[in-house]
C-alpha cells in the first residue's frame, strides 16, 4: 500500500513506515501479530496435528499409570481422545508383545472377557 507522499503502511496496522524501503511491519509486536492473525485463517498443518495428538496422548497416559503400571478399558482412553495410531517408539518384551509408546508411557492392547483394555506401562532403563 502506497501513499501519495511515497512512504508505505505497516501491513498490520496502517501506521506510515519510517526506516528501509523494504520495511514491512512499524515493530515486532505488528509482525508478530500479523502472522499470528493469517494463521488462524489457514488450514492447521500436518505436523502440528501429529505433534498435538502426541501431547494428548501422553497426557492421558500418564494419567491413568501413575504407578508404572495400569490396565484400562480402552473405551475410557478413546473417550477423552487417546489415537492409539500416534506413537513414537515400540518395545518388544520376551515373550514377543509389541509395547507402544508415547515417549516414556507405554500401552498394549489387549482383550481381557470380549472387553478392549490397554495394559500401560512406563519406559523402563532395561527397555534400552
Amino acid at each position: 500500500m502506497k501513499l501519495e507522499i511515497g512512504g508505505k503502511l505497516c501491513q498490520s496496522c496502517g501506521k506510515l513506515l519510517i526506516g528501509r524501503s523494504d520495511k514491512l511491519f512499524c515493530d515486532v509486536y505488528c509482525k508478530s501479530s500479523y502472522h499470528y492473525r493469517r494463521s488462524l485463517t489457514e488450514a492447521p498443518r500436518f505436523y502440528n496435528q501429529v505433534d498435538n495428538q502426541l501431547k494428548l496422548n501422553r497426557r492421558i497416559l500418564k494419567s491413568y499409570n501413575k504407578a508404572g503400571k495400569a490396565t484400562i478399558r480402552a473405551s475410557i482412553l478413546k473417550e477423552q481422545g487417546f489415537n492409539p495410531k500416534f506413537f513414537t517408539h515400540y518395545w518388544k518384551n520376551q515373550k514377543g508383545s509389541v509395547y507402544l509408546f508415547v515417549y516414556e508411557y507405554g500401552f498394549l492392547k489387549k482383550k481381557e472377557q470380549d472387553i478392549e483394555k490397554y495394559v500401560l506401562i512406563q519406559w523402563q532403563n532395561y527397555m534400552n
